[in-house]
């Protein structure tokens, strides 16, 4: 059934471009209405491009074969992580972009508005956390109890950086009781730094701790758990994308193929050690079995409420420790697509 806004526009309809938004309009599916916003269509119009920067779920969706069925024409770019990741959208070369839960509230900060798409966590992050600390050789550190005094390595726009303020809460500090060296966390920087002893501690992904420990083990280095949850991913988008009817319908489809890529994943282990770290990241097989282990069984929330009230706990304990100014998670969120990923995955 049209709605009244529908039979206004659809009168007001002059050239081909407002048509084609009418249209858009009249086909989207009410359950992506979301207050204050207009809804977001089911079509995606011919000739919609969207440049993502998500390398993994592009290779999930080449080695699926579901690339071909994307209802839109992907240009990918080989970009990850936080800070190049904003800069990409600064310079208007990146629609979206694969992160955890702190570039959204960092890139927010700095006036870029953005908005969170997509969720995604581990069923079991305790027992398989992307991170652990990475302790220098003999800095003789046991547990994050013994973090007092000591030099942390700290990337203040990136999850990494959130992690240590999350663990030092944990511990019962703040930043005001440990020496935070500020660095990026891209490639093997974090471990340089723990093995050159410039740093006590530093959170390391999984992929580095067993090179860390091979290499430096014999001198004492080590890595201990934290116990905390660092299992976020979000799909975020430039507002401005969003307030494209076109592009929003492209985000909508992006959305569904990265679920379906992410569940393709966890069943296809051999595949995808094979096809992404073996071929594409140059690890070894072992490694890559270790990896898509670790990483166990994904889980995508259709109800965003525990999301954001994780995301505003975030928030919150970083304007406390930064000095940023509060934000309100909800707002970083558009819950258009909350339902988006997991009615994707009912459908297969």
């Amino acid at each position: 059934m049209i709605s009244p806004i529908h039979i206004r526009i659809l009168a007001s309809v002059t050239t081909g471009a407002c048509a084609t938004i009418a249209i858009m309009l009249m086909c989207a599916s009410p359950a992506n209405a979301q207050s204050g916003h207009a809804p977001i269509a089911d079509t995606v119009p011919a000739g919609t491009t969207l440049t993502i920067g998500d390398p993994k779920t592009q290779r999930a969706l080449e080695l699926s074969g579901e690339v071909k069925n994307l209802p839109f024409t992907p240009r990918w770019v080989n970009i990850s992580g936080g800070p190049r990741t904003t800069e990409a959208f600064r310079a208007n070369a990146l629609d979206i972009g694969a992160v955890a839960d702190i570039p959204p509230i960092h890139a927010t900060w700095t006036g870029l508005p953005v908005q969170i798409i997509a969720a995604a966590f581990r069923k079991a992050p305790l027992e398989h956390p992307i991170y652990k600390l990475g302790i220098a050789p003999g800095a003789n550190i046991e547990s994050i109890a013994d973090l007092k005094d000591r030099k942390i390595a700290f990337s203040p726009g990136q999850a990494q950086g959130a992690l240590v303020l999350r663990i030092l809460q944990s511990a019962g500090l703040t930043k005001d009781d440990v020496t935070l060296v500020e660095m990026p966390s891209t490639g093997d920087v974090y471990v340089s730094a723990l093995a050159s002893k410039l740093v006590d501690a530093a959170p390391i992904a999984e992929a580095n701790q067993p090179r860390y420990l091979a290499n430096y083990g014999s001198s004492g280095a080590r890595v201990i758990s934290h116990g905390l949850r660092d299992d976020a991913w979000h799909l975020y988008t430039l507002q401005a994308v969003l307030d494209d009817p076109a592009k929003a319908a492209a985000a909508r489809a992006y959305v569904k193929a990265w679920a379906k890529a992410t569940r393709w994943i966890y069943e296809h282990p051999k595949e995808w050690v094979e096809g992404y770290y073996v071929q594409d990241q140059g690890l070894k097989t072992s490694d890559g079995e270790y990896l898509a282990q670790s990483a166990g069984e994904p889980d995508i929330p259709a109800d965003w409420t525990d999301v954001i009230a994780r995301q505003q706990a975030t928030i919150d304990l970083l304007a406390t420790e930064t000095g940023n100014q509060r934000l309100d998670a909800a707002k970083l969120f558009d819950r258009r697509f909350e339902k988006v990923a997991i009615q994707a995955l009912n459908e297969q």
